[in-house]
């Protein structure tokens, strides 16, 4: 299996979170895994940063946050360039989801944990 660099935007520690079990399942799955979130913290050993950060080299952008929350990201994401983002449910965006397409950054309406469950992640 490829490990594929994951930013996971949305992050909480909150246990019972869509976003903390994606966290710990891609974990699980040996990818690596970079969270942002609104608030600080540790999932295991991995950090929650509170401010987009340079990250480099993100295969998947997984996200946790709803539509109008995602709009002051929308330049960040893009500049990431990501392979694919993934539109869990409930985040599904037609206007970022076409500046994506502009900028050949694939898009899945999915849920991340059930393509890590399935295989198809």
């Amino acid at each position: 299996m490829m490990n594929k660099k994951t930013l996971v935007i949305g992050a909480s520690t909150n246990p019972v979170r869509y976003s903390f079990l994606a966290i710990k399942k891609l974990l699980a799955y040996h990818h690596t895994v970079v969270a942002l979130g609104i608030k600080a913290g540790l999932i295991d050993t991995l950090q929650i940063d509170t401010a987009p950060m340079p990250y480099t080299a993100i295969d998947t952008i997984t996200l946790y946050i709803n539509p109008n929350r995602q709009i002051p990201y929308y330049n960040y994401i893009i500049n990431l360039q990501p392979k694919r983002i993934i539109f869990n449910p409930g985040t599904e965006n037609d206007e970022l989801a076409a500046l994506a397409k502009k900028n050949n950054i694939a898009t899945v309406d999915a849920c991340t944990l059930v393509l890590l469950s399935t295989g198809q992640y």
